[in-house]
């Protein structure tokens, strides 16, 4: 009988699954990543402490789905990059087009504890041991909640161009 503590995580397995299902339906596989020292990724493109990498084989050279990082060459503004990520940060994996795809719950490091512990916040609860499926929606950070809707044009009409001489 399997003992439950020395199973191998099933994050990895999971995230090699969607990547595949996406590329099988045609749809473009992005990973949500909590980035901190251990994950090699263009700073720059980092916000609020997270990246979203597109990991299609169109953006994607020597793309390696392993047990305990994902790997590849990516270009960012033209340049070739070499990017490391561990399993245990990637935080989502979804289809671009649909959002479907699952979250994770982060894995507690070292330097997670270290940073709450040096502001002197609490320690987050530990994370669930097993991914739960979602819908990720996408957030249009530049609307407040409280904005209206844009007008809509009325139905059954078409937009058109005018063309100026």
């Amino acid at each position: 009988m399997m003992n439950a503590p020395s199973a191998t995580s099933t994050r990895p397995y999971l995230i090699r699954a969607l990547y595949e299902w996406c590329t099988d339906n045609g749809f473009t596989p992005y990973v949500a990543v909590r980035v901190d020292e251990t994950v090699q990724v263009p700073r720059e493109y980092v916000k609020n402490g997270e990246i979203v990498l597109n990991v299609s084989m169109d953006a994607t050279s020597s793309l390696k789905l392993g047990n305990e990082f994902i790997e590849f060459k990516a270009r960012f503004a033209g340049t070739a990059r070499d990017i490391m990520v561990p399993v245990g940060r990637v935080i989502a994996i979804y289809a671009r087009e649909n959002g479907q795809g699952m979250a994770f719950p982060l894995e507690e490091t070292g330097a997670d504890v270290a940073q709450a512990t040096e502001v002197g916040a609490e320690l987050p609860a530990k994370p669930e041991p097993e991914a739960k499926p979602v819908q990720l929606t996408r957030v249009d950070s530049e609307r407040s909640s409280d904005a209206p809707e844009p007008p809509r044009p009325p139905s059954g009409t078409r937009p058109a161009l005018k063309r100026v001489k």
